[in-house]
C-alpha cells in the first residue's frame, strides 16, 4: 500500500540507531552474564547453584512470556523498551553498589539476575514486533541475519572479553561497564518514534490481559502452518539445549579432552553462526524464505548426528560438524523470524512471538530431566544421534506439509468471526 511504503521512507536511521544501542546493550549483557556465573562458580563452587542461576534466568521467560507479549501488544513498545532497559540499568546499578561495599551475598546476585531476566521478557517481544513496523518486507530476513551474525560474534568474543575484564577490573567495574551499554541502548529510543500499530495506537483496548492471552492463542492455533512451527520450534530446542549442556560429557568421556577442546568446540559453533549471520544478510535466502529454514534444519540434523558417530580420534571432525551446525542456526532461525514478522498481524506479533519463546524455552528443563538420565545409560553420543536425527526428519517432512510450505502466504482465511484479531477478541468478550 502506498501510505506502508512512505512510512517505510528513510527507514535505515531510525531503525539502525535502535539497533545499535541495543547491540551495545548486548554486549554488556554477556559480559555481565558471564562474570555473574564466575562469581558464583569462584564463591560456591557447587554445581547446584549455577543450575539455580539457570533456572532463574530462564523461568520468567516460560511463566510470564505469554503475558508479556500480551502486555507489548496493548503498550507502546517504545516505552516498553525504555523501562526494560531502564530496569535492568537500575538493577545493575544495586548491584554494583553492593559488590563496591562487599555486602553482596549469592541472593542478591539471584535477585539481579532474575530482574533482568524479566526486563527482557518485556524487551525481547517489543524489540521483535517493532521490527516489523520499521524495516520493510524485503529487508526483514537480511536484518534477521544481521541479527543472528551479531549473536554468533557474540559467542565467540564475550567468553575471552569477560575473563580478560575479570583479570584487569573487579566484577562491579564489569557491572559499570553494561550500566553505561543500558544507557547507550535507552538513549536513541528517547528520539525516535517507533510506528505503533492501529490496535495499540487506537482506541481504547477491550477486554483483560488474560482474554488477549487467550486471543493469541486462538491466532495460533487457527493457523497449521504457525502450529507446526510452534511444534517445531518446541522440539528443536527440547534436543539442542541438552546438545550444549552434555558436551562437557562427550569432551571429557568420548574425545578425553579437557577444557581447551571444550573451547574449541564452541568458538567452532559461534564462528558457524557468525559466517552464517553473514551470508543471510548479504543473500536474504530463497525467494520463498522457509525453504531456507528447512534446508538449515536437514543440514544441521546430519551435522548433530556426525557429533554422535565421529570416533574418539577424531576430534577435528567434531569441530567441522559443530561449525556446519552452526553456520545452519541462522539459516533456520532467521529466515522464520522474518517470515513471521512479514505476516503476523502488528498487532499480535508480541503475543505470537513470546509464545513461541515461551513453549521453547518450557522445554529445557524438561530435555535436561530426560537426556540427563539417557546419557548415563547408554552414552552421551545417543543423545547426538537423536537430535540430529529429530533435525533432519522434521526438515524433511516439513517439505511434504503445505501448510508449512505456504506460511508466508499469510494466515489463511477462516470463518469471519476468526478472521480478525479483533473479531476474536469481540467474541471472547461476550463469553
Amino acid at each position: 500500500m502506498e501510505s506502508s511504503d512512505r512510512e517505510m521512507k528513510g527507514w535505515q536511521l531510525p531503525f539502525f540507531s535502535i539497533w545499535t544501542g541495543q547491540a551495545f546493550s548486548l554486549v554488556g549483557s554477556r559480559l555481565v552474564q558471564f562474570a555473574l556465573v564466575w562469581w558464583l562458580t569462584e564463591t560456591t563452587g557447587s554445581a547446584t547453584v549455577l543450575a539455580m542461576a539457570t533456572l532463574v534466568a530462564i523461568l520468567p521467560g516460560v511463566i510470564l512470556g505469554p503475558f508479556a507479549g500480551t502486555l507489548v501488544d496493548r503498550w507502546n513498545r517504545r516505552i516498553v523498551m525504555i523501562v526494560a532497559d531502564g530496569v535492568v540499568a537500575l538493577v545493575t546499578a544495586w548491584l554494583a553498589y553492593l559488590l563496591w561495599t562487599g555486602s553482596a551475598t549469592m541472593w542478591h546476585v539471584y535477585a539481579a539476575m532474575l530482574a533482568r531476566a524479566l526486563g527482557g521478557a518485556f524487551h525481547w517481544p517489543a524489540m521483535q514486533a517493532s521490527t516489523s513496523l520499521m524495516v520493510p518486507k524485503k529487508h526483514l530476513s537480511r536484518v534477521a541475519g544481521l541479527n543472528q551474525t551479531m549473536q554468533g560474534a557474540l559467542s565467540i568474543v564475550a567468553p575471552p572479553l569477560g575473563a580478560l575484564l575479570l583479570s584487569l577490573l573487579p566484577l562491579q567495574g564489569i557491572m559499570a561497564i553494561d550500566l553505561v551499554t543500558a544507557v547507550l541502548a535507552i538513549v536513541p529510543l528517547l528520539f525516535v518514534v517507533i510506528p505503533q500499530p492501529e490496535k495499540v495506537a487506537g482506541a481504547a483496548q477491550k477486554g483483560s490481559v488474560w482474554s488477549d492471552f487467550r486471543t493469541g492463542l486462538r491466532y495460533v492455533a487457527g493457523w497449521p502452518g504457525l502450529m507446526i512451527i510452534l511444534v517445531m520450534a518446541m522440539l528443536i530446542n527440547f534436543v539442542v539445549n541438552p546438545a550444549f549442556s552434555l558436551m562437557p560429557l562427550l569432551v571429557t568421556d568420548h574425545f578425553g579432552g579437557g577444557a581447551l577442546q571444550l573451547g574449541w568446540l564452541q568458538s567452532a559453533w559461534g564462528v558457524g553462526m557468525l559466517a552464517g549471520g553473514l551470508l543471510l544478510s548479504v543473500w536474504g535466502g530463497f525467494r520463498r524464505r522457509i525453504y531456507t529454514s528447512l534446508m538449515g534444519l536437514i543440514v544441521a540434523g546430519v551435522a548433530i548426528m556426525v557429533l554422535g558417530l565421529v570416533p574418539g580420534n577424531v576430534f577435528w571432525l567434531a569441530l567441522v560438524a559443530l561449525l556446519v551446525a552452526g553456520f545452519m542456526n541462522p539459516l533456520i532461525n532467521g529466515p522464520l523470524f522474518a517470515i513471521l514478522q512479514a505476516t503476523v498481524e502488528p498487532g499480535m506479533q508480541g503475543r505470537v512471538f513470546t509464545l513461541v519463546q515461551s513453549l521453547s524455552a518450557a522445554m529445557m528443563p524438561l530435555s535436561l530431566m530426560v537426556a540427563g538420565p539417557v546419557s548415563d545409560a547408554i552414552g552421551v553420543q545417543t543423545w547426538y544421534l537423536f537430535g540430529g536425527a529429530t533435525f533432519a526428519l522434521m526438515g524433511i517432512l516439513a517439505l511434504f506439509v503445505p501448510a508449512a510450505i505456504k506460511l508466508e502466504d499469510g494466515r489463511p482465511e477462516v470463518e469471519e468471526s476468526q478472521s480478525a484479531p479483533e473479531a476474536v477478541d469481540v467474541a471472547l468478550a461476550g463469553e
